[in-house]
């Protein structure tokens, strides 16, 4: 309940519409949360994919058995996961997207209308649009306004007082959106690289590497390159990661060569925020500090 999705659909939720709730103390531990779901039967399961990920890995065919559905949202669901989920579990993932700023769903799949890889459609009575971003195209960052929106910021330098929320407010993602309203996120716009002038996303080359070792992990981040601007660096649980592989493999998935990672590094586990979401910033040091000062630059 740190947070606000954990807070509203995870706990107030559950107690205004007398839903039967569990709560467990840390999603950490893969191990143990399938043995308590098989004991505590759950319907409807909430988590990231991250999470959901290490679960089905320690998970017996039954613990997952009672389960309708899984609220997932903070990242993007890999089709590995879903699928995993569908066959071992029957459970279908119900894909989402919020941010604390709008209280905090802003689209979600249904189990009536869903599209898979994507987070649904935008929840009523609220309104969307999208800038151009250059160097991205089909694309754009998207903007919100809304009932939800709340009302401003207070920050540390202003104690008490309430900075208002000027209008529309800013993502800070990059998404499409379809001829039925389903969103695509693309990114966030700070996990684009600008390699040589083009942009490239950073979700997209981790769903490339995704495909080639579905049973690691994988974190990809920017690091800067004196001579292209910025490099892209793969962090990996993968032992077996090797350049030429994903070089070739990447080849045969249509991507450019900008996108595949010429540096890998190898580590036993990605970090991990206490949201789910994997923690870049920890991920970008590490890479930073792997590979030495003046490699990195």
């Amino acid at each position: 309940v740190f947070h606000s999705f954990g807070l509203t659909g995870g706990t107030i939720l559950p107690l205004v519409t007398g839903v039967k709730l569990f709560l467990y103390p840390s999603p950490l531990h893969y191990k143990l949360i399938p043995e308590v779901a098989r004991k505590a039967r759950p319907t409807v399961m909430f988590g990231t994919d991250t999470f959901l990920a290490n679960y089905a890995r320690t998970a017996k065919d039954g613990d997952f058995s009672s389960l309708r559905f899984i609220v997932a949202g903070a990242e993007a669901v890999k089709p590995e996961t879903r699928r995993i989920y569908r066959e071992r579990f029957q459970a279908e993932i119900i894909e989402g997207f919020g941010l604390t700023e709008a209280a905090p769903v802003v689209a979600v799949n249904t189990a009536i209308h869903g599209r898979d890889g994507t987070v649904g459609r935008l929840l009523p009575a609220m309104r969307m649009k999208l800038e151009p971003v250059e160097g991205i195209s089909g694309a754009g960052r998207l903007w919100l306004d809304g009932p939800n929106l709340m009302m401003g910021y207070m920050t540390s330098d202003r104690p008490g007082e309430l900075q208002p929320l000027d209008g529309w407010h800013d993502t800070g993602d990059i998404v499409s959106i379809d001829r039925e309203g389903f969103i695509t996120i693309s990114g966030r716009a700070k996990r684009f690289a600008k390699i040589a002038g083009e942009m490239v996303s950073l979700g997209a080359v981790e769903m490339l590497v995704q495909s080639l070792w579905p049973e690691e992990h994988h974190a990809v981040v920017a690091v800067p390159d004196r001579r292209r601007g910025e490099r892209i660096v793969l962090v990996t649980t993968a032992d077996e990661a090797d350049p030429d592989e994903l070089r070739k493999f990447g080849r045969q998935a249509g991507a450019a060569d900008l996108m595949v990672p010429n540096d890998i590094i190898k580590v036993e586990e990605i970090p991990v925020l206490g949201s789910g979401k994997t923690d870049y910033v920890a991920t970008c040091k590490l890479a930073i500090d792997r590979l030495g000062l003046s490699a990195a630059a």
